[in-house]
């Protein structure tokens, strides 16, 4: 007697193996599926925070690498926002209004004693450098000092600047940005960050106006005569030139001051 489908042996699971099979084979191309999904938006995420960026430290091999390409991409965002500057100030020029055209010209004559314009003159010019690494590692290893006294701080750029401003400076650049009311000078690790771009030293400072009195200004400077004392004794870099004519470039970024707020008293002390 031949056997029927009923006399089959039963599967405990209530399936056959093919339906398992088929079951298995499913339940792979969903998981394979979810894989791709998330690999996916990790590619997307990493892409976001990159901002355009490239997430490989490979491809950053120093601070200066860091620093030159952060100061070459806000270059180009200032010169397009120079453009557009200028743009502006065409269309209000076109504007045929009394007030308007009255305003126009009032901002025209501040635009040169605000900084926007360029000028030239005779220049004093202040090279500010850290004090040579062998320098530093002879200083530290025999106790004289530590190694944040050899280095340039924010506050030694700003005895310079001030002392400038207060010998007659017409009109100053730092690092050949030029300096103006709303400019600040903040230190990060051991680069300077001036309208939002960090600069290595060394820092190059310089001021149009009469050279005898800018430089009678740093002469006369109780924070600056406390730098040297470094300069003499540690090599902390230290040199003054000056120019005959010296042509500076107007200020293109934004005059907007957004926030400013005290900066608490700095640990280095150079009296």
């Amino acid at each position: 007697m031949s056997d029927s489908p009923s006399d089959s042996p039963s599967d405990p699971s209530g399936t056959t193996p093919r339906r398992r099979r088929l079951q298995r084979r499913h339940t792979w191309r969903i998981a394979a599926v979810m894989v791709f999904v998330v690999a996916g938006g990790l590619f997307v995420t990493s892409g976001l925070d990159a901002g355009g960026l490239d997430l490989r430290a490979s491809s950053v091999t120093d601070l200066d690498t860091v620093v030159r390409q952060q100061r070459e991409r806000t270059d180009t965002q200032q010169q397009q926002v120079a453009a557009l500057t200028k743009q502006v100030d065409r269309l209000g020029k076109n504007v045929d209004d009394a007030q308007v055209s009255n305003l126009q010209q009032q901002v025209d004559e501040l635009r040169g004693p605000a900084g926007f314009e360029s000028v030239h003159g005779p220049a004093i010019t202040v090279v500010l450098s850290d004090a040579p690494k062998e320098e530093i590692d002879r200083a530290v290893e025999k106790g004289e000092v530590t190694p944040d006294e050899l280095v340039v701080h924010q506050q030694d750029i700003q005895a310079v600047v001030n002392a400038l401003w207060s010998g007659g400076a017409e009109a100053m650049t730092l690092q050949k940005q030029r300096v103006v009311s709303t400019t600040g000078i903040k230190c990060v690790g051991n680069t300077v960050v001036l309208h939002g771009v960090p600069y290595a030293p060394p820092y190059e400072i310089t001021a149009i106006g009469d050279l005898d009195a800018l430089q009678t200004a740093l002469d006369s400077s109780d924070y600056i005569a406390g730098y040297k004392t470094y300069v003499d004794t540690h090599h902390l870099g230290y040199r003054v030139t000056t120019d005959d004519d010296v042509t500076m470039p107007g200020y293109v970024g934004s005059s907007d001051l957004r926030y400013a707020t005290a900066e608490p008293p700095s640990s280095v002390d150079r009296d």
